[in-house]
């Protein structure tokens, strides 16, 4: 399935994964899709990135983004290969995949940049801002779970593969369903979130009484 050989890393150039997204708040999900990424595409290192300025911030509510930045802290504390990066929060533009893999393009020579998403972004992705500019910065590594639309999402892959020759890989993951809007509806109900998040960041959650209205 990994089409990308471990044992033609020579180390030359570092492969750098990144997960984005509003992290509101990071769950055990977007921790297990990180490590396989990671093991699947032997990456030097996973970089998660808060969304700063979301295009639809104006739809949804976010929770302050100093309380995310932490919580993505405290869940990727004990990873070595795990790094917060808050490039989006501390930028005054609208929070664009396209505008942050450019600047981390530009920060750094001889990387290689793997964007990680899920499978129900996959078949989105041609209607996000700029995709061309996004994938002349980076390659794509697609979660999916065996046997959840597994055909239509190889097929998906093969199709923008024709379009958009070797950007597009699918990332073997485990099922574990869970999302960060159940977490909070969970909170806000009075209903455990054991096992869902990891242990620091469910007391981060109560302490400061995130989620509930």
């Amino acid at each position: 399935m990994d089409t990308r050989s471990k044992e033609g890393f020579t180390g030359e150039i570092r492969r750098i994964g990144i997960m984005g997204g509003t992290f509101n708040p990071i769950h055990n999900g977007h921790l297990m899709i990180a490590e396989n990424a990671r093991e699947q595409f032997c990456l030097e290192q996973v970089q998660f990135i808060p969304t700063g300025h979301s295009p639809l911030a104006h739809k949804r509510q976010v929770t302050d983004a100093a309380h995310r930045c932490k919580m993505v802290s405290l869940a990727i504390s004990d990873n070595p290969w795990f790094v917060l990066n808050e490039i989006e929060v501390h930028s005054s533009e609208t929070s664009y995949t396209f505008r942050t893999v450019k600047q981390l393009k530009e920060q750094e020579e001889n990387v290689e940049l793997y964007f990680i998403l899920g499978a129900d972004s996959l078949f989105d992705f041609e209607s996000w801002k700029e995709p061309e500019l996004i994938l002349e910065n980076c390659n794509v590594l697609a979660a999916y779970r065996k046997h959840q639309r597994q055909e239509e999402f190889l097929q998906q892959i093969e199709r923008l593969n024709r379009k958009y020759p070797r950007k597009f890989y699918p990332l073997d993951t485990l099922s574990l369903e869970v999302s960060s809007q159940d977490i909070r509806r969970r909170v806000n109900e009075h209903h455990t979130i054991r096992y869902l998040v990891p242990k620091e960041v469910e007391a981060y959650i109560h302490k400061h009484k995130l989620y509930v209205t």
